[in-house]
């Protein structure tokens, strides 16, 4: 196998401009000429030019190299550990972290033609994410709380599922990912009322640091009637069927 540097310096053309720029600081230095931010939980697709997704994965499998040679892995013999890099930046940039990298999904909006005024719910929605902190899985389960008005866009129920997986497919914070698919709900939608819960497990507890694979994460965001309305607030939270 290619050391990295060789790897490096045979990386396709659209890799490097002619100047050898890495395709990432070229996607950087157009968010910061428009002075947007690119945290790890923010969405940067429309700043990543068409081709320019496969050059960074090039880009990062280059460098992942680089991570298990310092490592002290000899992937060159290793057939375990041979393609690795390539399989790990793929994983990265199209599965778990697709969601930095790609427009929002879409979503076809109806008029509330029948004045549907009711709570309706929708769960548990499995989702999977990756804490920011050390990139390890959070995996669990989001509910879904909307009490519509005869303004509320309707979207199908499969919708909620695709914006979720959307928003939680970056490096996040539980609590901010929460909030982030509540803003977005809201801004598709138009409610009365918002109320989502997340129940998660982490990775970063139970693979790492105190190893409790039993503890669980839950927290919640209510917005409009939700917030107001504690009768309303309780039904919603009476009718999610947790377990334990």
């Amino acid at each position: 196998m290619k050391t990295p540097e060789a790897m490096n310096s045979d990386a396709p053309a659209d890799v490097r401009d002619g100047e050898g720029t890495p395709v990432s600081v070229k996607i950087r230095e157009r968010l910061q000429a428009a002075r947007k931010r690119f945290f790890a939980n923010d969405n940067i697709a429309e700043f990543i030019q068409p081709g320019e997704l496969d050059a960074l994965l090039d880009e990062v499998t280059v460098k992942m190299q680089g991570v298990l040679s310092s490592m002290v892995i000899d992937t060159e013999r290793d057939h375990n550990t041979e393609n690795t890099a390539r399989r790990v930046a793929k994983m990265y940039l199209k599965e778990v972290f697709k969601g930095r990298y790609v427009t929002a999904p879409t979503i076809t909006e109806f008029p509330n033609a029948e004045h549907l005024n009711e709570l309706m719910i929708v769960g548990p929605i499995t989702v999977r994410s990756a804490c920011s902190h050390h990139l390890c899985p959070v995996i669990g389960n989001i509910w879904i709380g909307v009490l519509p008005n005869e303004h509320t866009n309707v979207i199908g129920l499969s919708k909620y599922a695709r914006l979720a997986e959307w928003i939680m497919g970056r490096p996040q914070i539980q609590e901010e990912a929460v909030v982030q698919l509540a803003d977005l709900i809201m801004e598709k939608t138009q409610p009365d009322g918002l109320a989502i819960v997340m129940e998660a497990s982490h990775y970063c507890m139970g693979w790492r640091g105190v190893k409790d694979m039993d503890s669980k994460m839950i927290n919640s965001v209510m917005r409009g009637a939700f917030l107001k309305d504690p009768n309303l607030r309780r039904e919603f939270l009476s009718l999610i069927p947790r377990k334990g």
